[in-house]
């Protein structure tokens, strides 16, 4: 993890730069049903958003009962056809058995959709890559021009926050990305970090892929004044591994303190908070086939010449191809989990 910290010196600039560069999306664009305005006011969000919201979502925020948002990018761009509609089934069911309510979210002709309808998810699962790739920047173009795609960490909390809904569960943060072959600096850092320093919302993930600078990340997330939980655990977790090596500033051991937590920071900022829970010890990678897929994938990069924000993608393909499935059996044990719990927390924070 020393290389991969080292690489990224100027943090500070690179921040101020992805801060400059993503916004949450305007309210002044949207307009949102009277009814939601005061139920929504707890939350700190702003008028101005039109949303269509799934009726057993509705029906649950307007009676104060937990529902948990999910994103549509994992279905739509990380899972292969058949297992991605098979996982969004799994996490609803789970959400569901712990009884909060679940509510995926992506942006249909032009729409956000807060809650997809059985033919929404599998239209979702089934038009996978040909969707658009929606962060918060891309919520307003897309809107306006009426069309569709699959939502990111970044543009699902954007959406679940205007909706009402205070805890979301994915796979993964995005992160400071590591600068490509033969540079120093990278300006490449998710627009997740800079709408978690301005959102409301709980965010549960099993930490950043190990294929990112976990050290540069969690010092974004510091110095944006975003707290990082870890759950049952000192380690901060890093996706496919339980532990990367670098520890979480606080540990919290079940969905009380978690809860309690959430509400405490919400009484003093208006930033988001990040529960890292590790992915399942059963279903962990073994760290010897990482660290080599991990190797092989930067000389990948490398040979490739791979540079500003085609780093990433070309790690991530090089794990899910080189590792016979093994990557893709991680994430979708550790979504699972995640959702299991967020949906604990979501209840006991509704309690």
């Amino acid at each position: 993890m020393s290389h991969t910290h080292a690489a990224v010196s100027p943090v500070p600039d690179a921040v101020s730069h992805a801060q400059n560069a993503v916004s949450p999306v305007p309210d002044a664009v949207f307009s949102i049903p009277a009814p939601w305005r005061a139920r929504r006011a707890d939350f700190g969000t702003m008028p101005g958003m039109a949303l269509t919201i799934a009726p057993d979502v509705a029906e649950a925020l307007d009676a104060g009962r937990p529902v948990v948002a999910l994103e549509s990018t994992l279905l739509a761009h990380g899972l292969p056809r058949g297992r991605n509609l098979a996982l969004a089934r799994q996490l609803g069911d789970a959400i569901r058995a712990e009884g909060a309510v679940p509510a995926t979210i992506a942006v249909l002709q032009g729409t956000p959709t807060i809650g997809l309808s059985p033919d929404q998810l599998d239209r979702v699962c089934t038009e996978g890559t040909a969707l658009a790739k929606l962060s918060a920047r891309d919520l307003g173009p897309a809107i306006a021009l009426g069309r569709s795609g699959a939502t990111t960490v970044a543009a699902t909390s954007v959406l679940a926050h205007h909706a009402g809904i205070a805890v979301f569960a994915t796979g993964g943060l995005g992160g400071v990305h590591l600068p490509a072959p033969g540079d120093t600096t990278t300006w490449d850092i998710s627009a997740d970090l800079g709408i978690l320093a301005a959102t409301r919302i709980l965010v549960v993930c099993s930490g950043v892929k190990s294929v990112l600078d976990i050290a540069a990340t969690l010092e974004v997330l510091e110095a944006r004044s975003v707290p990082v939980l870890g759950y049952r655990t000192d380690d901060f977790p890093a996706f496919y591994l339980r532990s990367s090596g670098h520890p979480v500033p606080w540990r919290v051991d079940d969905p009380g303190a978690v809860a309690a937590t959430v509400r405490a920071h919400r009484e003093h900022a208006a930033s988001g908070v990040v529960l890292a829970n590790p992915v399942p010890p059963e279903h962990e990678m073994d760290r010897a086939l990482h660290d080599r897929l991990l190797t092989e994938g930067l000389t990948k990069m490398r040979d490739t010449g791979a540079s500003g924000s085609g780093v990433t993608p070309v790690l991530l393909e090089h794990f899910h191809t080189a590792s016979d499935g093994v990557s893709v059996a991680t994430n979708e044990a550790l979504v699972h989990a995640n959702a299991t719990l967020a949906a604990k927390v979501a209840v006991t924070l509704s309690a």
